[in-house]
């Protein structure tokens, strides 16, 4: 069964908007509309505030933490437009600051540590943005994918280095393309491929009914399948699996009964974490015959067990 193990009061002044927990599980990265980013130190179940970081002026929609083998990185995206990386350096300061974008940036999300420090962004102007450092120079180069959704792209999520085209040694992977997914205001997934110095439409992806509020694509630990989640305004989730990344089948997860605004995957990528606007959090598996069951569901702080997976847990 799943309960709350903690709560923390983050002190923001407005709604918060996102809450990431850093690879190490040690610090809790928070967003609001009160245009602040927080960093809390958890160990131990106590809660310590670290940085309040002030740059963005507007509400700040999601956080992402980069892989540590990069230092202590976060990024935050805006309705101001911008994307700003936070580096701890003694003290949290901005590193570097993205302003190529012609609306609110939705979604930020870094690649697989193994392709090195990229960051991609998507926002409201219905553009995708790959931003990727490079250690020659000690720039930030930056890639487009324009028109990539009309109306406006909503979150963006990356494939694992590690994934079901791909062989089971990463050093042999080296030169495979990257990919990532996206989800619109037009109701549509897409997946994009780089080829060259170019990012391509590889696939779009059609079932939901309206805007598609969130992506995610989950991690494989070797095993030789794809899988996406997608979330949307229509109230469903739907699973989307595939054995070579070109062909893929949709499994609708369930429907809800209001708008679902996140989807998240476990580390190991077989529990999925479903909330939306009926204030609830709710666990998903796949049980041995492909059915997604829900394993757990938190409502108002509490932890709750459907009855008939109890015996099962």
């Amino acid at each position: 069964m799943i309960s709350v193990l903690n709560t923390i009061d983050t002190g923001h002044e407005d709604m918060i908007h996102d809450a990431e927990m850093d690879y190490y599980g040690l610090r809790l990265a928070t967003c609001s509309s009160d245009n602040s980013v927080k960093i809390y130190d958890i160990k131990n179940g106590t809660q310590t505030l670290v940085a309040d970081l002030k740059g963005h002026f507007g509400p700040v929609w999601q956080v992402a933490w980069a892989h540590p083998k990069f230092g202590n990185l976060l990024a935050s995206c805006s309705y101001d437009r911008k994307v700003i990386i936070w580096k701890e350096a003694g003290e949290w300061t901005k590193l570097y600051e993205y302003t190529g974008q012609e609306s609110s940036v939705n979604s930020v999300a870094w690649a697989p540590s193994d392709y090195g420090l990229i960051l991609a962004c998507c926002s409201s102007d219905g553009s995708i943005s790959i931003i990727t450092y490079s250690q020659d120079s000690g720039n930030w180069d930056v890639k487009k994918i324009s028109g990539a959704h009309a109306i406006g792209v909503n979150s963006v999520s990356w494939c694992p280095a590690i994934s079901a085209d791909l062989n089971l040694d990463p050093l042999s992977n080296k030169d495979a393309p990257k990919r990532l997914v996206s989800g619109g205001c037009d109701n549509l997934i897409k997946i994009w491929r780089e080829q060259g110095d170019q990012w391509v439409e590889e696939n779009r992806l059609e079932m939901h009914m309206d805007w598609v509020r969130d992506v995610a694509w989950a991690p494989s630990l070797g095993l030789q399948r794809s899988m996406i989640a997608s979330c949307s305004q229509d109230k469903r989730v739907v699973i989307w699996s595939s054995d070579d990344n070109i062909s893929w089948n949709p499994t609708i997860l369930n429907t809800f009964d209001d708008v679902v605004w996140s989807v998240s995957w476990s580390l190991t990528g077989n529990i999925l974490a479903v909330s939306g606007g009926d204030n609830k959090v709710s666990l998903w598996k796949e049980s041995t015959d492909g059915q997604w069951l829900c394993i757990s569901e938190v409502a108002k702080g509490l932890g709750q067990t459907p009855n008939e997976e109890r015996s099962t847990l």
